[in-house]
């Protein structure tokens, strides 16, 4: 298996699909939030085009409805896996969530479930005193979950106190030192560029998602807003400008910031996995990969 990670807004579409036409092979998506169908625009998820250039799982697979966790996909694509291994050497993994990559890649450990009083009091912390008591108490407890973790998403912050108050452990202790053992190699690839660049890549991405309608998007996605999977940059700020706090440029303008924070985040995650080839985008190029490939496989 492949991986092709990085932060968002740095290509990793446009390789994926590249190394699967020439494998000729599949993509799995691994971002948390490309899996919704009701979310296309400001998930900027593959256009018709890409999709129909090479086949792709785990993209407009669920329903914002349904309840979906990181456990759920590493189960859902591991079964998923042992049906394309019959038909395909190579599978290709791509997207810029480090938690649902680092599932399928090597697993988890077991994380104990809080009781429901615990998540009641959290909850009703965040609607009294708003998200930065929970990040403030998060950083406190948890420091290497802070860095890690989307800290826009109050559903993903409470999950990790709720266990730091139930066990009395951090959430990060509990994942796993070693890995599951996975009956495929697998060769873990994220994309390099400077900071400007990216920053101003992802800035004018936000340009078009405005141009292509992310605001009328958002606006019928607003009764939904209670949802995990809308607590997410690009909606968050759109529906504080519904509700009157803030205008519309203001609120282009977090999209923009909110985006190229998170993306700080991701690459502060994937520096941390030692097993990771960093490569421009340029490099993606078949004879490049094949001997990753060659090396990996010794």
């Amino acid at each position: 298996m492949i991986v092709i990670a990085g932060p968002t807004a740095s290509g990793k579409t446009a390789a994926a699909i590249s190394l699967a036409q020439h494998y000729k092979t599949v993509i799995l998506s691994a971002d948390s939030r490309q899996f919704y169908r009701e979310m296309s625009i400001g998930t900027a998820k593959p256009s018709w085009l890409e999709l129909a250039a090479a086949k792709h799982y785990f993209i407009d697979s669920h329903s914002i409805t349904e309840s979906f966790s990181v456990g759920d996909f590493e189960k859902q694509a591991l079964a998923l896996l042992d049906e394309l291994f019959r038909e395909h050497d190579i599978i290709i993994l791509a997207g810029g969530s480090g938690l649902y990559i680092k599932a399928l890649t090597a697993g988890f450990d077991d994380i104990p479930q809080a009781s429901a009083e615990v998540r009641e009091k959290l909850n009703r912390e965040f609607t009294i005193k708003g998200i930065e008591a929970l990040q403030k108490k998060l950083q406190e407890v948890d420091p290497d979950y802070y860095h890690e973790v989307d800290l826009n998403n109050p559903q993903r912050i409470i999950r990790a106190l709720e266990v730091y108050q139930t066990t009395g452990k951090p959430f990060s202790s509990y994942r796993k030192a070693g890995v599951n053992t996975r009956p495929f190699n697998i060769l873990k690839i994220a994309l390099d560029m400077p900071r400007e660049v990216l920053y101003n890549r992802i800035n004018h991405r936000v340009d078009i998602m405005i141009e292509q309608g992310l605001v009328a998007e958002a606006r019928s996605l607003v009764f939904h807003r209670h949802l995990n999977a809308l607590n997410t940059v690009g909606y968050s700020e759109l529906f504080d400008h519904f509700d009157g706090n803030i205008s519309l440029e203001k609120a282009i303008d977090q999209i923009k910031q909110n985006t190229r924070h998170f993306a700080k985040r991701q690459l502060t995650w994937f520096r941390k996995d030692k097993e990771i080839h960093w490569l421009r985008p340029e490099d993606i190029r078949p004879d490049v990969i094949d001997i990753l490939l060659l090396n990996e496989a010794k």
